[in-house]
């Protein structure tokens, strides 16, 4: 009998512990939160508020030359019975500033095909400073009879381009896979350098 009563306390004891450790754990959190925004030691705790010296813009990006504005040009051939041109014909960007024009697709076979498109510049030294970061001329593409799509190329034209290039025409020629690979369009600005196509994963 002696025994069962032991038993019988040890069994509270040890229920109190359980719910002690259980209600801990449970105020632990707010408990935390509450000393933070007291102490400011963790400055998550504060994000609704406005913390002194924060500001919600990103950095700026310093590697931009604002002292220079360069023409980009965009051309579409499409080397086959599809329609293919780009949202915007022009546009004016700083050397070093991160660009996005769109450029737009549709099939109007009534057949699937797979296609690519090749990049080219002019003038030609512009192409070794014209750093695509996102391409639709990476990759090739099947699009179903009549489908359309919308491609980004984000782009960042190096700012140790020559001072002398104030215009740049990106020209796209898409051709279907399979068939023969059409050779580089003559854009209209390759007046003292021919454009020269890059490979067709891009650059």
């Amino acid at each position: 009998m002696r025994l069962k009563r032991e038993n019988f306390k040890m069994m509270g004891k040890l229920g109190v512990i359980v719910l002690g450790m259980f209600a801990f754990g449970y105020a632990l959190v707010p408990l935390y939160k509450a000393i933070c925004e007291m102490t400011g030691i963790n400055v998550l705790a504060l994000s609704d508020r406005q913390i002194p010296g924060a500001t919600s813009r990103l950095p700026a990006n310093t590697q931009v030359d604002f002292s220079r504005t360069i023409t980009v040009e965009f051309d579409a051939n499409s080397r086959g019975p599809w329609q293919f041109k780009p949202a915007t014909n022009t546009l004016q960007v700083h050397p070093g500033e991160l660009t996005t024009v769109m450029y737009e697709f549709q099939n109007v076979q009534n057949r699937t095909m797979s296609a690519q498109a090749i990049p080219s510049y002019a003038p030609a030294q512009a192409g070794a400073h014209f750093n695509k970061l996102e391409c639709f001329c990476f990759s090739q593409y099947t699009l179903a009879p009549g489908e359309k799509k919308q491609w980004p190329v984000a782009f960042v034209i190096d700012p140790k381009l020559s001072k002398d290039v104030s215009t740049i025409t990106l020209s796209y020629t898409f051709f279907e896979v399979g068939g023969k690979t059409p050779a580089a369009p003559a854009t209209p600005k390759a007046t003292t350098a021919a454009a020269v196509p890059e490979k067709q994963a891009g650059a």
